[in-house]
């Protein structure tokens, strides 16, 4: 996992790159704030459940946030902030560009409602904010609650060339994804496991438009499902018009997306290669069969995705508006 590294100075198992020689992680604990804000997990949820209540997007949208925001410079909010002052951030890099809107503004609106609060007012970092969002979207969406680790601080850079090579793409194989993860601490098991976040989520047309009208086809599609979104996706179909990656429940959070797997419906290429690839298929078939293994291994995997990166001390702050630097 990381790569036969030796250092000469003590690293603990959870830090992911060479120069981080502190373990951030450390800092994370369930009741980082008993004392500055001991009801932030009432008011985060009060807010999510509000907005999921006006869109179901809520949910995908704010897991995939959550996800790409760590993947790049660590769990640090820097998605989330606006390009301003010549400046691009890294919300503005195409491979971000994807991102729903609803996403961004649960979030804000849970940030809103916790600084409503006199005694939690600017003491709650975004980055906090979105890990207990992307919680409640998943117990929301019928998935497994989990205790959050907290203590993050927000990021006080934000680039779009941060993101270069950072995030898997639609059309990544087995072995680069799990050179992707790896880079971040996290195993096979964990990148399979977060994968079975698409059950609940979606995806845009012209991000598999060459598996089905390419030359030739791609032959690992189901041609039952190949019909189907070649009927939801013509070929000269608006390319933003977005397809559920799970098409028999795409409203809930379940272990279907591996039965999918199964049937050959994976909608993206970086879905489908966990079946096809032998090493990992033994674990699609295992949590196709048993959702509750599935739950566990989820849980185990996003606990260590929100380690990776973590800002303490001089290299972060709590910002008081979410989208742009104090």
């Amino acid at each position: 996992m990381f790569a036969g590294v030796v250092l000469s100075t003590y690293v603990c198992p959870s830090c992911w790159t060479i120069s981080q020689l502190v373990c951030d992680d450390m800092q994370l604990k369930n009741n980082y704030y008993a004392n500055t804000c001991p009801n932030v997990e009432t008011l985060v949820r009060n807010a999510v459940q509000k907005k999921f209540q006006q869109t179901f997007v809520t949910v995908p949208a704010t897991i995939r946030l959550f996800f790409h925001d760590c993947f790049v410079q660590g769990c640090d909010a820097s998605v989330i902030v606006a390009s301003s002052g010549g400046n691009t951030a890294e919300k503005d890099h195409s491979d971000n560009l994807s991102l729903a809107g609803d996403g961004f503004d649960t979030v804000i609106k849970a940030k809103e409602a916790v600084d409503a609060d006199p005694k939690c007012r600017n003491k709650v970092s975004c980055a906090d904010i979105l890990a207990l969002a992307t919680r409640d979207v998943i117990a929301l969406a019928g998935g497994p609650s989990y205790a959050v680790e907290l203590g993050r601080l927000d990021g006080l850079t934000s680039t779009s060339s941060s993101v270069n090579g950072k995030l898997p793409q639609p059309s990544s194989n087995l072995k680069q994804l799990n050179s992707l993860f790896a880079a971040n601490g996290l195993s096979q098991t964990d990148m399979i496991a977060l994968s079975g976040a698409h059950t609940v989520g979606f995806s845009h047309c012209n991000r598999f438009s060459s598996r089905i009208y390419g030359n030739p086809v791609d032959p690992t599609l189901n041609k039952t499902y190949l019909a189907q979104l070649r009927s939801q996706c013509p070929k000269n179909v608006d390319p933003n018009i977005a397809i559920n990656i799970d098409p028999n429940t795409p409203r809930t959070f379940d272990n279907v997306y591996f039965k999918n797997l199964q049937q050959r419906m994976g909608l993206l290429t970086s879905d489908q290669v966990l079946f096809e690839d032998s090493s990992s298929r033994p674990t699609v078939n295992a949590w196709a069969n048993n959702k509750q293994a599935f739950e566990n291994a989820f849980v185990t995997a996003i606990t260590k995705l929100g380690r990776v990166g973590v800002k303490t001390g001089r290299n972060g702050n709590i910002r008081r508006n979410c989208g742009a630097f104090n």
